[in-house]
């Protein structure tokens, strides 16, 4: 896709989507020159940025199969964003195959690719819906067929809640799917963060309010550990996402506070 005109219903053709910015970093085809020329700009402020988008898609991976040896066949993918190389549903079915995933999100592009890619899989499905309406989510026809809530379901958070306001309440949009998970639910969360380099997420945070669809709230340390409210934290607890259970030393950078996302994976508590 090489110019909006090509931009499905619903979609707005003056704003960078997040969800194609995030394909965009990834290396991804379905994005538009809004959405590069939005990612030059982060880029510009943080030269990182595509090697951060990187390395959240790689802990998505680890939390995955994490998740699949802890016993879990189901997952809820939320803000899952355009498919590319190492979706959920790739991922858990190779580890176990006949996991079952719903993938949620709201951009028609995500919605479009994912409803595509999954034709033929009938142990995933993609709920056109927003994470700011958890019981609409929740009772969405594909999570009723997919998703049996007397065995454990991993809720998947990864680089959404950050696209969350304060005044949306997004430890409020936690607890809703918490309190409908079982016992041995699980939450896998990163999030952006300000704790490290305040200056860098201000600029990013300014750049998202003004050219994409959705602003950036970023949160101390702290504030995203709240999020994890009613879970126990899985070891090594919440860390900046490199650093979450890598599958080597080797790919632990020198400094992992410059990747300025914080990722952990909790089990409900009993």
């Amino acid at each position: 896709m090489n110019d909006t005109d090509s931009l499905p219903p619903g979609a707005d053709p003056d704003k960078a989507s997040v969800a194609r910015m995030y394909d965009a970093m990834l290396g991804g085809e379905h994005n538009f020159a809004i959405d590069r020329e939005a990612v030059a700009a982060v880029t510009a402020i943080d030269p990182q940025v595509r090697m951060l988008a990187r390395a959240n898609r790689a802990f998505l991976g680890r939390a995955v199969r994490f998740l699949v040896g802890a016993g879990v066949r189901q997952f809820i993918d939320l803000g899952s964003g355009i498919p590319t190389q190492g979706n959920v549903h790739e991922v858990a079915q190779a580890e176990h195959p006949g996991a079952r995933v719903v993938y949620v999100d709201k951009d028609p592009v995500a919605v479009a690719h994912s409803t595509t890619l999954l034709a033929d899989n009938p142990d995933a499905g993609i709920v056109d819906a927003d994470i700011r309406d958890p019981a609409g989510v929740l009772s969405s026809p594909q999570v009723r067929a997919l998703i049996d809530f007397d065995e454990p379901v991993a809720v998947l958070m990864v680089a959404i809640l950050h696209f969350v306001t304060p005044e949306e309440d997004p430890a409020g949009i936690v607890a809703a799917f918490r309190d409908a998970l079982p016992e041995g639910g699980w939450l896998a969360l990163s999030h952006a963060t300000d704790q490290d380099r305040p200056d860098t997420a201000a600029a990013v945070t300014q750049l998202y309010r003004s050219r994409a669809t959705s602003p950036v709230t970023v949160r101390s340390h702290d504030e995203i550990h709240d999020l994890f409210t009613g879970f126990d934290l899985a070891e090594p607890g919440l860390v900046h996402v490199p650093l979450w259970r890598p599958d080597a030393h080797e790919q632990v950078p020198e400094n992992p506070s410059e990747f300025w996302v914080y990722a952990g994976v909790g089990r409900k508590s009993g």
